[in-house]
């Protein structure tokens, strides 16, 4: 039986939402069909729209060759390719494996974002938390507190 629009749609909205949680994240559209996920300006991640057959398009410089496995996933066109992007249309009676592009988004995100902001990242792909550490100097015994943002 044929994917519904709706779980399609529904994939795409919560892959949407998980592109924009990441620091410096927001949505970008080069071209009519496509909401896509950028940082700086620069897509990490090309989604369908609601309503339209369910593609997305990552890159993937670690993992595109394990990804190119996949009977619904082929080299990105325009010549994206050549440079680890990938395109995925999974097939309509199958659900959406959404968690696989949960993993492909990040590692997109990382390859695509500044530095500054994918070190924001820790492995597992949550934001690092900035803890407050408060120190007694060894002379004179005041307290000081300094930021540490260490993993």
């Amino acid at each position: 039986m044929p994917r519904s629009r709706r779980s399609s749609d529904a994939a795409l909205k919560e892959l949407r939402a998980f592109g924009l949680a990441y620091p410096g994240a927001h949505t970008k559209s080069p071209w009519p069909g496509h909401l896509d996920l950028a940082v700086n300006d620069k897509t990490f991640a090309y989604l369908s729209l609601e309503g339209e057959p369910f593609s997305i398009s990552c890159k993937l410089p670690r993992s595109s060759s394990i990804a190119l496995m996949l009977p619904f996933v082929t080299p990105a066109a325009y010549g994206l390719g050549k440079s680890g992007w990938v395109s995925a249309t999974p097939p309509a009676d199958e659900p959406v494996p959404v968690d696989l592009f949960k993993e492909w988004i990040d590692e997109s995100y990382r390859a695509q974002a500044p530095r500054k902001l994918a070190a924001q990242l820790d492995s597992s792909g949550a934001k690092k938390q900035k803890v407050t550490k408060v120190a007694k100097t060894a002379k004179t015994g005041t307290k000081r507190a300094r930021k540490v943002t260490g993993r």
